[in-house]
This record gives structure tokens, C-alpha cells and sequence, in this order.
């Protein structure tokens, strides 16, 4: 069993910066990845970026790619989410997730979820 707590999400201004952090604990041993996903209603929950558990490789959707970094320590059993130069469209629910198998940015593939996080970003 994984658990995953998001924090961090908040109210920002266009243009800033915002961190997110996931704790995970429970049976971690054999995690491949874990991934950033953010949901607005109406529309369908998309990847934002994921990381391999033990590696560097990364992936990022289109829309953040030079914005957002993500990373992880290991060792404190943490996934980051930096997020940068942020842009009211960045505005949504977003969700740690992890999973033993699937490495990539469809929803679907992914079996451990936290409650998320709410990031909301004015003009």
C-alpha cells in the first residue's frame, strides 16, 4: 500500500512561483514513477510531469516545459513540483501519483493518488 499527501498548492499571481510537495510512504520499495496530474472541471485530468523513482529521466507536457521542474529526494521519500513563471491557465487541481509500472503522462496507468492540491493563479 502507498500514500501519497500533496502540499503547497495556494493562491499566486501571474508570473510567479509556486512548490509543490508529495510525501510518499508505505510499500515504496518498488515504485517505477511518479507523476504531477492537474484536473479542471469539465475537462479531463492531463500529466503535467513525471520522474522516474530512481533515475533523472523526466517528462513534461508541452504547455510547462521550461516552467516546471520536477524532482525528488529518495531519501525524504519526496516528489517536487516547481513551478515557475506561472500563467492562469496553470490554474487546476493537481495530484501526486505513483505507480510500480508505468512510466509517462496518462492518468490511467497510474494506481496511488493523493487528494490533491488546489493552484490557483491570477491576472
Amino acid at each position: 500500500q502507498v500514500q501519497l499527501v500533496e502540499s503547497g498548492g495556494g493562491l499566486v499571481q501571474a508570473g510567479g512561483s509556486l512548490t509543490l510537495s508529495c510525501i510518499v510512504s508505505g510499500l515504496t520499495f518498488d515504485l517505477r514513477t511518479m507523476g504531477w496530474f492537474r484536473q479542471v472541471p469539465g475537462k479531463e485530468r492531463e500529466g503535467v510531469s513525471c520522474i522516474r523513482w530512481n533515475g533523472d529521466s523526466t517528462l513534461y507536457e508541452d504547455s510547462v516545459k521550461g516552467r516546471f521542474t520536477i524532482s525528488r529526494d529518495n531519501a525524504k521519500n519526496t516528489l517536487y513540483l516547481q513551478m515557475n513563471s506561472l500563467k492562469p491557465e496553470d490554474t487546476a487541481m493537481y495530484f501526486c501519483a505513483a505507480d510500480r509500472l508505468a512510466y509517462g503522462l496518462a492518468p490511467d496507468a497510474y494506481t496511488y493518488w493523493g487528494q490533491g492540491t488546489q493552484v490557483t493563479v491570477s491576472s
